[in-house]
């Protein structure tokens, strides 16, 4: 029998449209990282459906978690605990990975630890910086958060800044639509967007006037379906690429202006970024030159930790055990959890 000197928790995400399972060991290491896309089939329809992202999450979470287990070469005899992504996301999502996470914790007798998906995507950053330790300041960007957060010690979070109305990776979906790039939105602007004249076309930067550190995307997404609108009515050609660029341009430097006035404000020296839109090479290299000019640390993760993953939350789940955190059997799906929240 082996001495309890290290901690290997199994993780599960089925938050949206990726069903994940992970193996960490001590809140760092990462023993395995499975993750099944659902990306081509939602691809058909423009974005997630979630109907039928809960259908594919019954049918491949219990062939991803024993691939997870395989890929890491331990048994369930050898797990400490289950971490599960409780909420945010999709209901039913969330709920096939909650039921799978319940049913191991009662069959194998074992602790559950359930877990916030924003929480995940900052603990991401533990995975490869293995300095990195709280306080720090991270802005957590994805499809369906855009939130600017003080990380004051592991699981204890402040929340300065969030977004009025889309997140910045919903707007970059919206509008990878609007000029034909399809879904899912995020990647394929990026791409095309180091094609492109970025000061081509000016959009709008919004600022919210009582709150400094709130975010609003809506106004640019606006502004680029009124431009494309207004080229076809005038039919005048309109150039993808800037288009791309400009809208890029327009999101990356509020989140770049809000994040170092954060720094500023809160006398941060550790600034890190997660989500999935912290994979944007725009956002990468625009934060990394303000950081520096700032003198400040600046951590992300590699891109296969930015989309959703059960590594990350493996990570979080490790943190919470150790702060004593159990859930029984009564945990349930919440779809609009709160950083924060138990």
């Amino acid at each position: 029998m082996r001495e309890k000197k290290e901690i290997r928790i199994l993780a599960i995400e089925s938050s949206c449209d990726e069903t994940a399972a992970a193996v960490v060991r001590n809140g760092r290491e990462v023993l395995s990282n499975v993750i099944s896309s659902q990306i081509e089939l939602h691809k058909l329809y423009g974005g997630v459906v979630p109907e039928i992202a809960s259908r594919k999450h019954v049918e491949k979470i219990n062939q991803v978690i024993q691939a997870a287990l395989d890929e890491a070469h331990v048994s369930l005899q050898e797990i400490d605990a289950i971490g599960v992504t409780y909420g945010p996301g999709l209901v039913g999502a969330l709920l096939v990975g909650v039921a799978e996470a319940k049913a191991i914790a009662y069959a194998k007798k074992l602790p559950l630890v359930g877990v916030h998906h924003i929480e995940g995507h900052i603990s991401a950053n533990y995975i490869e910086h293995s300095e990195l330790e709280p306080p720090f300041l991270c802005l957590v960007v994805s499809g369906g958060h855009t939130h600017l957060v003080c990380v004051k010690e592991y699981g204890k979070y402040e929340i300065l800044g969030k977004t009025r109305d889309d997140a910045a990776g919903e707007a970059f979906d919206k509008v990878a639509r609007a000029i034909g790039l399809g879904y899912p939105g995020g990647p394929k602007i990026d791409r095309l967007a180091k094609k492109g004249n970025p000061q081509a076309i000016s959009f709008p930067r919004a600022h919210v006037a009582d709150a400094p550190l709130d975010f609003s995307f809506s106004g640019v997404k606006s502004s680029v379906l009124n431009h494309i609108n207004a080229c076809k009515m005038k039919q005048v050609a309109w150039d993808q690429a800037d288009i791309a660029a400009s809208f890029q341009k327009a999101v990356v430097d509020v989140l770049v202006e809000h994040s170092m006035q954060a720094v500023e404000k809160y006398k941060m020296d550790r600034f890190a970024i997660a989500g999935g839109v912290a994979a944007n090479s725009g956002l990468r290299e625009a934060m990394k030159a303000a950081c520096a000019k700032k003198g400040v640390a600046f951590y992300y993760p590699s891109p296969i930790f930015c989309t959703d993953n059960a590594a990350m939350i493996g990570v979080a789940a490790y943190y919470e055990y150790m702060a004593g955190t159990r859930h029984g059997l009564d945990l349930n799906a919440v779809p609009n959890l709160k950083l924060g929240e138990r």
